[in-house]
């Protein structure tokens, strides 16, 4: 067993090397043929232009600038932590169309949908660790979520998607340790733009957008735009179907070349019949039961009273001045509202005398059934100012960074849960009534986070830059308790404060390779309690503590002068303590654990001549629990997460002769073992998926067919636990027609 995941991970390994050395071999060989354009390195400057470059669109699959790392204008080569960018055109290419962890499947460091398909809900776990509730992020501002309570955002509506990895809570605050996730909006632009896109997916789920862009002012100091989609269908699971979409006004108000405002509001919802995945039993899934394995598209709800809605509203603005002293104001701010609700029961594991039994006892193997019913009404508000100037003392020039940010999150949430019938997972039979459910949670959540923070971007000597940022953060969270089947109304609430920090050094050689070393430590805050002293005879409620730790991490950088590309190659590793666990013999929960990611990560993006576009990717992960209140824990690894990954993608594009227009994208996608239970005991098998794409432009029209998992590979995404185990994507055609006028 042992000698066979040793073999798996040298072949993972050997793949991820070959294919990075591919891409570099590639692009030296054009260089050296004399087929490519040699440009200039970019040098990003303070103003319009530089934030246009930092968060504008990219051009082709390879960005040079980024805010995510810095909340400034910064190349992607100054900042001391990976950094991976995915632009509107790779998107398109991929035909990503309704969720945007489908649009980070080819981003090392990023396991995406780790549960399998699951329409309502983006996951992302980020170097090991659970980053869909604290880690993702709308334009440099906080889409926090606890429990249900969580925003969706429609790929269609963004410009490019950012991963920042490792700690990000010296710029942001509390987060998750493994890193955070920039969604970056499309903006109003200087040119016109009229786009329009209608398409199909083999399920039989359409959608159409448009994407419009115009002065409304003859000088153009008042620009608007206007994006919007809808989008509905039958999905891969049986009886499951959805009706989505959005409407994204802004208005940008730009008087001179120093000032610039841009008002936005968004209004988008879903109404679906949920699909039946991520909550099947590892028996059936990843190994036969005694009838075999369960259909990949079978539905275990109740189609009848399944029902799953979310309205979600925004307004905001962003704001900048560029004064004459030199120094720069940018405030953003953001008002969301979200109600949620669900209803539908789920599989829970087979019937059998005991809950937890991953084995089918019952002589009919029939699936348990949990009912669960959840209402989820959030407001949310965050606001950043920051201010930045550069100023030079002796022989050192700085780039300098002040802000001051907030955020508010308040949940008022309540769900119940009972038992629901079994069902069979082979034949099963719908409208038989479902037991009563009892209310288990009635809570109004709270939580403000105040932060004040400084960032020193120091160049000196020959080429070397310096990267210094602090932070302090004070968090407030209250909680609510309403009455419940099981207990009476209660209020708790707490206060925390925290410090973080990280330190960078690079060198910039003048061939454009850019070595880094980074020292980074986060906080992330956690909701409940924990007993003080475990090991006393009365149990005594506090609050819990943070989440803490520190990442090291060294790379290279390398923006060559003969290719349009980006190379990043980055070692690290992550140290998170003050895990939550629970004691195996007391029941009790305490905060005695500790875990620690080590691995390696490298990312090719090139734009190699105008015909060539290349992706390439590999990440190794290497989870452990360092410490558990289980002894039988310490030393193994968390499950859900592969420790290998590796992704290939090519895109030519005929210029010339009778061909002309038509594009061939082609891509591999391989993910390594993963562990099914925390014991070690069950592993999920690794798999490789081949993606395709077919594309024709002419007089701006455009056609497109994409395939997803090209020759439906059957397996097994991820199981958290023996008991909730999630298919990968089936095979899946996307067709589209598009217009640019």
């Amino acid at each position: 067993m042992q000698s066979n995941g040793s073999g798996a991970r040298l072949k993972d390994l050997l793949a991820g090397g070959a294919a990075f050395a591919a891409l570099l071999i590639a692009s030296t060989a054009q260089a050296q043929d004399g087929g490519a354009t040699e440009l200039e390195r970019l040098v990003v400057e303070g103003g319009a232009q530089a934030n246009g470059s930092a968060t504008g669109p990219v051009d082709g699959y390879v960005a040079k600038a980024t805010a995510t790392g810095s909340k400034t204008a910064t190349p992607l080569s100054e900042i001391p932590q990976s950094v991976s960018v995915v632009g509107r055109e790779e998107m398109d290419d991929r035909a990503v169309v309704n969720k945007v962890d489908e649009a980070l499947r080819y981003t090392p460091g990023v396991m995406a949908a780790p549960f399998g398909v699951d329409a309502d809900t983006d996951w992302f776990y980020i170097r090991g660790f659970d980053a869909a509730q604290t880690g993702v992020f709308l334009d440099g501002l906080s889409l926090f979520s606890y429990a249900f309570g969580n925003f969706q955002i429609d790929p269609f509506m963004l410009e490019r998607i950012e991963v920042l990895k490792g700690p990000a809570s010296v710029l942001y605050g509390g987060a998750n340790p493994g890193g955070i996730i920039n969604l970056i909006s499309k903006r109003p632009l200087d040119e016109p733009l009229y786009y329009t896109e209608v398409g199909i997916n083999s399920d039989g789920n359409a959608f159409t957008g448009f994407d419009v862009n115009d002065r409304l002012t003859e000088d153009g100091t008042v620009r608007y735009r206007l994006t919007g989609k809808i989008a509905g269908g039958d999905n891969y699971s049986d009886f499951s179907e959805d009706l989505r979409g959005f409407i994204l006004p802004q208005v940008t108000y730009a008087p001179d070349d120093a000032t610039s405002l841009t008002v936005f509001g968004l209004l988008q919802g879903l109404d679906q019949v949920h699909v039946g995945n991520g909550f099947l039993p590892y028996v059936g899934t990843v190994v036969d039961a005694p009838f075999g394995k369960i259909d990949r598209d079978a539905y275990f709800g109740e189609p009848d009273i399944d029902e799953g809605t979310y309205a979600q509203q925004m307004l905001g603005y962003e704001f900048k001045h560029d004064f004459d002293n030199g120094w720069s104001l940018t405030q953003n701010a953001r008002y969301a509202h979200l109600h949620k609700h669900e209803n539908y029961p789920y599989p829970f594991g087979y019937v059998g005398p005991t809950f937890e039994n991953p084995e089918p006892l019952a002589p009919d193997y029939l699936l348990n059934r949990i009912g669960f019913e959840a209402t989820s009404k959030v407001d949310s508000f965050a606001i950043d100012n920051r201010a930045e100037t550069d100023f030079e003392i002796g022989a050192t020039n700085h780039a300098f960074l002040v802000g001051l940010d907030y955020k508010y999150y308040r949940l008022d949430h309540i769900g119940a849960t009972g038992g629901a019938n079994p069902i069979s997972p082979t034949d099963p039979v719908y409208g038989v009534p479902q037991g009563p459910k009892s209310v288990y949670v009635n809570q109004i959540f709270t939580q403000q986070q105040i932060g004040v923070y400084a960032q020193d971007q120091v160049r000196f000597g020959d080429g070397w830059l310096l990267t210094l940022n602090g932070r302090y953060d004070y968090v407030d969270t209250d909680l609510k308790n309403g009455p419940t089947a099981w207990s009476g109304p209660s209020n708790f609430g707490y206060d925390d404060v925290a410090l973080s920090g990280r330190a960078g050094l690079a060198y910039e050689f003048d061939n454009g390779i850019t070595p880094y070393v980074s020292v980074a430590t986060f906080f992330n805050p956690l909701v409940g309690s924990r007993d003080s002293n475990p090991d006393a005879a009365i149990t005594t409620l506090v609050p819990l503590k943070p989440e803490e730790g520190y990442q090291y991490e060294a790379g290279i950088k390398y923006e060559p002068s003969f290719v349009d590309g980006l190379f990043t190659a980055s070692i690290f590793e992550i140290t998170k303590q003050n895990v939550q666990v629970t004691s195996p013999t007391l029941g009790i929960s305490t905060q005695l654990g500790e875990v620690r990611s080590r691995g390696i990560e490298l990312e090719g993006k090139i734009n190699l001549d105008e015909n060539w576009k290349i992706i390439s990717a590999f990440s190794y992960t290497d989870l452990e629990v360092t410490e558990d209140a289980n002894p039988a824990l310490t030393g193994k690894s968390p499950y859900l997460i592969p420790e290998t990954q590796a992704a290939l993608w090519l895109d030519y594009t005929v210029t010339s002769g009778t061909f002309e227009g038509v594009s061939l994208g082609a891509g591999v996608r391989r993910q390594g073992e993963s562990w099914a239970d925390a014991e070690n005991t069950k592993k999920v098998p690794a798999a490789t998926l081949v993606d395709a794409a077919i594309r024709y432009e002419k007089n701006d029209w455009a056609a497109s067919l994409n395939v997803a998992n090209l020759f439906d590979k059957e397996y097994v995404k991820g199981c958290q636990g023996l008991l909730t185990c999630g298919y990968g994507e089936s095979r899946t055609f996307t067709l589209k027609l598009s217009k640019t006028w």
